[in-house]
């Protein structure tokens, strides 16, 4: 197993490595973490074209539970997506893309002895793959797969250009966010001098509002609650809710966005009811605009994970039990 990928000697082994097994093995199975958004569905999606370009046998996998996808990503082509591990999946490799921890997967149907690689950006990633190739300095797991693909003499088509593009730019806020530098407009200009339209790629991701998601987000702002002398900015959503507005619950997607932005947030936490049947009655979505606290340390001790300033977990707690504890982990993590 590879190690900790704890400085840029070690992510430049394991990217070999990488390179070197995508190369050389010729059957495939690509999956990301539950929940997929922009970088993970893009990311799979230039990998899974990357590896058929070069004559390799490559599925993608994403569980049937996470569809329809949020309104934002439908117009990705993933029409060919697998719903069930294929029959032959002891004899493909398995490549886990944006996946910070095994747990967050339906891995229940993973064969001993399957053959695991590991690429990703998160911090707190648990290596928990034969290779693992964790660079935390990368904007995005888009932003490695780029890498990846140069490496492997793919041609960046328009196509893997615009998957790749939409998981750079969702993951770094429109490259707002603390982790774009220099290297991030780099990629980003290689992949729009491959055929990315800009302004479509914005308006599809950004200006596709349905009616429901305004009502929803209506309702969340009237339930903003704020603690901590408003260091600690809430809010919640429930079952009636989605029920009364007509929105399911990938419209949620961004409205965490309106309550981060509050001045004099520190940490901010939309908690919202998920469907009857789902493994866990809540889930709740944290930002800390600043990074002042690390909410992916909060995330961990309940079960998730995540970024230093975005993160997220889902449990059977109460709305007061969780107000409560992230009121004392906001209190410890501002000292």
């Amino acid at each position: 197993m590879s190690g900790p990928n704890g400085n840029a000697s070690e992510v430049e082994i394991a990217t070999r490595d990488v390179v070197a097994e995508l190369g050389a093995g010729e059957r495939f199975l690509i999956t990301t973490h539950e929940g997929p958004d922009g970088d993970a569905l893009g990311s799979t999606l230039a990998l899974q074209e990357a590896l058929t370009q070069l004559g390799k046998d490559s599925v993608m996998f994403i569980a049937e539970k996470e569809f329809p996808l949020p309104i934002e990503y439908r117009f990705l082509p993933l029409q060919e997506v697998f719903h069930e591990p294929p029959a032959d999946l002891c004899d493909r490799t398995v490549v886990f893309l944006d996946c910070g921890n095994i747990d967050r997967m339906p891995v229940d149907w993973l064969r001993d002895g399957a053959r695991m690689l590991n690429v990703d950006h998160h911090h707190d990633n648990t290596r928990f793959a034969d290779v693992n190739l964790v660079d935390v300095t990368a904007s995005s797991t888009a932003e490695i797969v780029f890498a990846i693909c140069r490496r492997l003499g793919v041609e960046i088509t328009p196509s893997i250009a615009q998957a790749l593009y939409v998981g750079l730019i969702t993951d770094t806020g429109m490259f707002m966010y603390e982790n774009t530098d220099a290297r991030t407009h780099r990629v980003a200009a290689e992949l729009i001098e491959s055929g990315v339209d800009v302004n479509a790629t914005f308006r599809r991701l950004y200006e596709r509002v349905p009616e429901a998601k305004l009502k929803l987000i209506a309702r969340a702002l009237e339930r903003i609650e704020r603690r901590l002398d408003g260091a600690l900015t809430t809010t919640y959503l429930s079952a009636a809710d989605y029920a009364a507005t007509g929105a399911d619950e990938t419209l949620t997607e961004g409205i965490i966005d309106f309550v981060r932005g509050i001045e004099g947030t520190a940490v901010a936490a939309v908690i919202r009811d998920k469907p009857d049947g789902d493994r866990a009655a809540r889930k709740v979505s944290l930002r800390s605009p600043d990074g002042a606290v690390d909410v992916s340390a909060i995330a961990r001790k309940m079960g998730g994970g995540g970024h230093r300033r975005a993160a997220g977990f889902s449990t059977d707690r109460s709305y007061d039990e969780l107000v409560e504890i992230l009121s004392d982990e906001t209190r410890a993590g501002l000292g």
